[in-house]
């Protein structure tokens, strides 16, 4: 028991400097992620059906396909169907995980998008358009500051997903927080311990996004705001 907790210890630098890259690669890919969902939800409720099916197809194809092929398929296939055009481009580890999950979220996000959009009342746009408010104007100003208040809990469940999506690029290489434990366990050759020392700091940052999203949603709640205002007004007035 002694020995195995000091494997753990020993390890425990190199976990974290993996969970720092792991939580690195979540939030960029999250972030590329939710320009181009928003970007594809607006396309998905275009009025032009050419429109809507060339975004169906993109969602359809990221979220019908397993995540691990994606990832191949950009950081071996791409460059060899480049090369035989003559183009020698090759991507880097960091490069292709940042492409394969935030391509890949991309398409779970626009569907989060969409469904916070489509929840807002029509009537709300409507009234917007009646005081002069273009489309673009309507859905930067109304609706969409509306919408993504409702989009916090899913968008939390889906950094979470996305965080434990991570442990797939260790297949290329990539020294996320798995890979570091797969460098330890060939060192040690105390694959237990270590595994499950992955697996607790993987809890551990999944338990911590939760409560971060959970304290976001509370704090852009306009219930929650008045409070704040109301305590506010009354402690400048005590």
């Amino acid at each position: 028991m002694q020995r195995s907790l000091e494997v753990i210890l020993n390890a425990l630098p190199s976990l974290y400097l993996g969970a720092i890259t792991t939580l690195q690669l979540t939030i960029v890919s999250i972030l590329l992620g939710l320009v181009l969902g928003s970007v594809l939800a607006i396309l998905r409720l275009s009025p032009s059906r050419l429109v809507r099916l060339g975004a169906i197809a993109y969602i359809d194809f990221f979220r019908g396909t397993p995540l691990l092929a994606q990832l191949f398929m950009i950081y071996f296939g791409l460059p060899s169907l480049l090369q035989g055009m003559g183009i020698g481009l090759k991507f880097n580890q960091w490069t292709a995980a940042i492409f394969a999950l935030s391509l890949n979220g991309a398409a779970y996000i626009a569907e989060i998008v969409r469904a916070g959009i489509q929840s807002i009342e029509l009537g709300q746009r409507e009234a917007s358009q009646s005081l002069g408010l273009g489309p673009l104007q309507t859905l930067r100003y109304v609706v969409f500051p509306q919408a993504f208040r409702r989009m916090i809990p899913p968008l939390g469940n889906e950094f979470i997903s996305r965080l434990k999506d991570t442990s797939l690029v260790a297949v290329i290489g990539f020294e996320e927080l798995l890979r570091r434990g797969q460098l330890v366990v060939a060192q040690t050759y105390r694959a237990f311990e270590i595994y499950f020392a992955v697996a607790l700091v993987y809890l551990l940052l999944t338990l911590l996004s939760s409560q971060f999203f959970s304290f976001l949603e509370r704090w852009m709640n306009p219930v929650e705001k008045l409070k704040r205002q109301a305590l506010r007004v009354h402690e400048q007035e005590s």
